[in-house]
């Protein structure tokens, strides 16, 4: 479809006639002196004087010519421009930040594979589940947080699925330290995704121990995430009962969750039931994907200006070419004068 930017500029068409018709003619003076016998001079000096004046005049092409530019002019002013046909393009509208635990405590052989009925350590299930559900979100950018002593970014936030599978793969336990920093892991989800543009912004953060290495408090960062419009899943997985700094915090989880609008899951034993919790968060979360439609534009303003230009350059070489071509007629007639 073919569309022009401003056609407001064909408002000036009439402009050079109303100049013609309002503006009067440019003309030129000079002083100049009377001789009654300017003539006979002339003839005793053997020269021929020249007019005194010129009045250039238009010829047809001129005339035909000179309207045709300023259609041209007012053409390419008004920008023509072709527009195509639109394309959509598909947006991530959601960020998804997976926080692991990665202390030593999940080197625990306590989870029960669904299958083969062997034991897993926690650290293996859940590398197992969390593959499974990065690979069910294919239109939410994904990134990996792990945490011990302190928190640190395994993957940015990217829709590059299979380099998260990768790095995913490649967490082992003890890589950031045998504590546990959860404020520290959700402090530093903030920073990633403080300044992104999604609509939605969600961290899983799944630990099986209580904060003891942090140097932010749980729920003083899980206040900061809720201001920065962050909602806070958590998973914890391991026995409650469990005596020690070993002993996962549901309750501590649970308040994290509920100041930030999220939900907080326990996982036991077997790697179903961690599976059936990224189940229901999935749930929670459905895909959701921002189109961005728009139609390109080809510019063709250079199509009338090259034109004018190329016509008034015609012109004015077969204005050079006529002038040539009558000089020496000319010269041939004041010799035969001579």
């Amino acid at each position: 479809m073919w569309k022009l930017e401003f056609p407001w500029m064909f408002a000036l068409l009439p402009l050079p006639a109303l100049v013609w018709w309002l503006v009067p003619a440019y003309r030129t003076t000079a002083s100049a002196v009377r001789m009654p016998f300017f003539q006979e001079m002339a003839d005793a000096a053997g020269e021929k004087p020249a007019p005194g004046g010129v009045r250039l005049r238009s010829n047809w092409l001129q005339r035909l010519l000179m309207p045709l530019l300023w259609v041209l002019l007012l053409i390419a002013a008004a920008r023509p421009v072709f527009v195509e046909a639109p394309v959509t393009r598909d947006m991530p509208a959601r960020d998804l930040l997976l926080a692991i635990d990665l202390s030593q405590s999940m080197s625990e052989r306590d989870f029960i594979d669904s299958a083969s009925g062997e034991r897993l350590d926690r650290l293996s299930a859940v590398k197992r589940v969390v593959a499974d559900f990065i690979a069910k979100r294919k239109a939410d950018r994904i990134g990996l947080v792990v945490f011990g002593d302190a928190a640190y970014p395994q993957a940015p936030l990217t829709l590059d699925h299979d380099s998260v599978q990768m790095l995913l793969d490649a967490m082992r336990i003890g890589m950031a330290g045998p504590r546990t920093a959860i404020g520290d892991a959700i402090g530093l989800a903030v920073k990633l995704m403080q300044n992104t543009p999604a609509q939605e912004k969600v961290l899983v953060l799944l630990t099986d121990g209580n904060d003891t290495a942090s140097a932010i408090p749980p729920e003083q960062a899980a206040r900061i995430a809720k201001r920065h419009g962050i909602v806070v899943h958590t998973i914890g997985i391991g026995d409650p009962g469990t005596q020690g700094e070993d002993k996962v915090d549901l309750d501590a989880l649970a308040r994290i969750a509920t100041i930030t609008g999220g939900s907080a899951f326990h996982a036991l034993g077997r790697e179903e039931d961690l599976a059936s919790v990224y189940a229901q968060i999935d749930k929670m979360t459905p895909e959701k994907v921002k189109r961005e439609v728009y139609r390109p534009q080809r510019e063709f303003y250079w199509a009338p200006l090259a034109l004018a230009v190329s016509l008034l350059t015609l012109y004015h070489v077969l204005a050079l070419l006529v002038a040539w071509l009558r000089a020496p007629r000319r010269a041939t007639t004041e010799e035969a004068e001579a």
